[in-house]
């Protein structure tokens, strides 16, 4: 397959970089800084935080699909993810390029957006340690953050783009496994930890799954 990965330096983007060449997939790689690239690929220098025009279009245009790992690196960086992705859309439109996997969060049903100013107060399929221990310190410590994430899930559902919202917990430097618990437009009962190789494992898995198309999957141990 021909693939773009967004974000491509950070540490999801790094794994999915690796697993999909070593699958021998053809890579795109799109960062703010190529030459911190881990592998020779073709690549782009682009800043998703600077409204200029890039060479995003070109970057994704003829790609069986855009992963996009995109994410703050510093609590500066917050709020980067809905108004990036808007970018990512707009270029895979005007190409035509129509798959896209997007890292997001766990909890995110229990976030208010725009256009959901009263979100459900439990998040279908967690558990009573989730809903009442995790996700409420998750929003007083990282809310900004939560919400900026679950704006993005609602570009997608809105772009007319095949999609996929990954909802990683917490993401480790642990190893790959490939042994991991999905469910598909819900939560997991136990959803507290993921490594991140095991997270860029999901999103290349989610490409062809039928079962991914225009929702969010959630992955944890």
């Amino acid at each position: 397959m021909r693939l773009t990965v967004i974000a491509a330096t950070g540490g999801v983007g790094r794994a999915v970089l690796a697993q999909a060449l070593d699958a021998g997939h053809h890579v795109t790689a799109v960062a703010r800084d190529p030459s911190r690239l881990d592998r020779q690929v073709r690549s782009f220098a682009v800043d998703l935080a600077d409204p200029v025009a890039d060479p995003l279009i070109t970057a994704v245009a003829g790609a069986d699909a855009v992963l996009s790992c995109l994410g703050p690196r510093s609590k500066a960086e917050t709020g980067i993810v809905g108004p990036g992705t808007a970018r990512i859309i707009a270029a895979m439109q005007a190409a035509g390029t129509r798959r896209i996997i997007a890292v997001s969060g766990v909890g995110l049903s229990t976030v208010a957006t725009p256009n959901r100013p009263k979100p459900l107060r439990r998040e279908p399929g967690a558990g009573p340690l989730m809903n009442l221990v995790t996700l409420r310190i998750a929003r007083a410590v990282i809310g900004t953050h939560m919400r900026d994430v679950a704006a993005m899930e609602e570009l997608l559902a809105e772009s007319g783009l095949d999609w996929t919202a990954l909802r990683p917990p917490y993401l480790s430097d642990g190893p790959l496994t490939g042994r991991y618990q999905v469910a598909y437009g819900t939560s997991l009962p136990r959803a507290l930890r993921l490594s991140r190789a095991d997270a860029a494992h999901c999103m290349i898995a989610a490409i062809g799954d039928p079962r991914a198309s225009r929702t969010n999957l959630t992955a944890a141990y």
